[in-house]
């Protein structure tokens, strides 16, 4: 049974994975907050666990007992955000640290409860997919909102980021999962988008802020 430890090198590990499914010790080191040779020994140890192909000097990858063990403590980590947004009225800014000391608890029962008890959603607070209990994701049919043109409508339905920041961001702008916009112009110069949506007419959108948003 993985350790604490164990499971957040996992996670980083599937959360950091390029198109190829690889990551690179430096950025796991960095993302995790320790020294290369500490990320290295661990890694090491993942690797005869089977979990991970490890090579010195090449770049990490997940075996697939990695990637479907990776993806059950994502899929506890996104189910505990769920139920504490939708079952105990936290806001969407507050879940992640919680999210992070639950998604450790070993019982597999009390994450199923947990799933029935909201109808099995398939998404977080934030639009990100929830894993099944196989360790699969289904595809998300998504967009970056500056990606889009003037005169489109969309619908945001997830977050490229979801930091604190930017969560209060869109708070202070009445802006969730759901909202529909209307996009009025896009500024060649610099990417800026002038939208509107329920409550808000003709706002101003920087293509940082249109970067971190996904719609569809």
């Amino acid at each position: 049974m993985a350790t604490v430890t164990e499971e957040n090198y996992l996670k980083a590990l599937i959360s950091l994975a390029d198109a190829k499914g690889q990551v690179a010790v430096s950025e796991l080191s960095r993302s995790l907050g320790v020294s290369k040779p500490s990320a290295n020994s661990m890694v090491r140890k993942l690797a005869e666990a089977g979990l991970v192909h490890y090579e010195k000097y090449k770049p990490l990858c997940l075996t697939p007992a990695g990637r479907k063990a990776a993806a059950l403590i994502v899929r506890k980590h996104r189910l505990t955000e769920m139920f504490l947004v939708e079952q105990m009225g936290f806001g969407w800014e507050e879940v992640h640290v919680i999210a992070e000391q639950i998604e450790h608890v070993k019982s597999s029962g009390f994450f199923s409860r947990m799933d029935e008890l909201m109808g099995y959603p398939t998404v977080d607070p934030h639009g990100s997919p929830i894993p099944d209990k196989a360790g699969n994701y289904v595809k998300a049919n998504h967009r970056r909102l500056s990606d889009c043109n003037g005169g489109q409508t969309v619908t945001i339905v997830g977050l490229a980021h979801d930091s604190n920041d930017f969560l209060h961001f869109l708070n202070d702008r009445k802006l969730g999962l759901n909202t529909v916009l209307t996009i009025h112009h896009r500024e060649a110069f610099d990417g800026s988008l002038t939208i509107s949506y329920p409550g808000h007419e003709k706002s101003t959108f920087s293509k940082v802020a249109a970067d971190r948003l996904l719609v569809r």
